[in-house]
């Protein structure tokens, strides 16, 4: 088992200003999963991004903190959970694991909320916690055709050598800083809301013995997402359904999340795949106006 080798949550208790505690939920296969929480209310439950992190709401989670009690986890392998020796990381494992955690923690009157793979994930889990979730809010949900690669040339590169079958380990291990910057890049319609800070700590966690490995793994995952799609027809909790203008998904994707989902799809101007860095005010707004919350002044 590779454990979590972090030394501390320094990166976490500094931008929630010490507010909150980071816990580690042990699992029936013996890894952990790390999460956040903190805040009262009603419990809602925020799924990140592809090749991220819990960290990625941090400028969410203090906007809500007052109105809900907010978890925030490390999805299986990723941020700091723990890497299990032969784990899977295909949509069945993730959304396991988003099962498990609602499950094991008792959540009732759930709200599930996620961005990109989060948001795929939020609507497939609530399939099976019909009885814990009321409400779920999918962002950006990644379920089509392409997802990452549509964002850049780099993206493109990095996303099909690290698939192939012979040499998919190799490009995986090639991740640096300016590597990673550079296909994160591709999501964002304002590339200065990559907070710098944050781009370092997917790095430290990155650097984790095994992990090239999870990131391989996650890379390959959409066909799993966009073959589980046809699911969403089986939904009956209320969802809220959100695409950025500039997200990667392109009309026809859009339009038939909405027609299988028998919603109508909500779109935010001008940002791109990553909302919850690049208008995090935005997805506070909605998140509040899903659950019935007031707005903030």
């Amino acid at each position: 088992m590779h454990t979590n080798e972090i030394p501390d949550q320094q990166y976490t208790l500094t931008w929630s200003r010490g507010r909150g505690e980071v816990g580690f939920l042990p699992r029936s296969d013996g890894s952990r999963l790390r999460y956040f929480t903190a805040g009262t209310g009603p419990p809602l439950v925020l799924l990140h991004t592809v090749r991220t992190q819990l960290d990625y709401f941090q400028r969410v989670i203090p906007a809500l903190w007052d109105d809900f009690t907010v978890y925030a986890l490390d999805l299986p392998g990723m941020g700091w959970s723990d890497i299990a020796p032969g784990a899977r990381y295909g949509e069945a494992e993730l959304r396991g694991a988003v099962v498990e955690f609602v499950t094991a923690l008792d959540l009732r009157d759930v709200t599930l909320a996620g961005e990109s793979m989060g948001g795929a994930l939020a609507v497939l889990a609530s399939i099976e916690l019909t009885d814990r979730v009321s409400n779920v809010i999918a962002f950006n949900p990644y379920d089509y055709p392409g997802g990452l690669e549509r964002g850049n040339w780099l993206a493109r590169l990095i996303g099909t050598g690290v698939r192939l079958p012979g040499s998919g380990p190799i490009f995986a291990g090639l991740e640096n800083r300016l590597i990673l910057k550079g296909v994160l890049a591709g999501g964002f319609a304002d590339h200065h809301a990559l907070p710098t800070d944050f781009l370092a700590e997917l790095r430290r966690s990155g650097r984790r013995r095994g992990y090239p490995r999870v990131n391989r793994a996650i890379m390959r995952i959409l066909p799993g997402l966009i073959d589980a799609k046809s699911r969403y027809a089986q939904v009956t909790t209320p969802v809220t359904l959100v695409y950025s203008e500039r997200d990667w998904s392109r009309p026809a994707d859009r339009e038939q999340v909405a027609r299988l989902l028998g919603v109508r799809a909500l779109t935010v101007p001008g940002v791109g795949h990553f909302s919850a860095l690049e208008r995090p005010t935005e997805m506070v707004r909605i998140i509040r106006q899903s659950t019935g919350r007031p707005a903030i002044p």
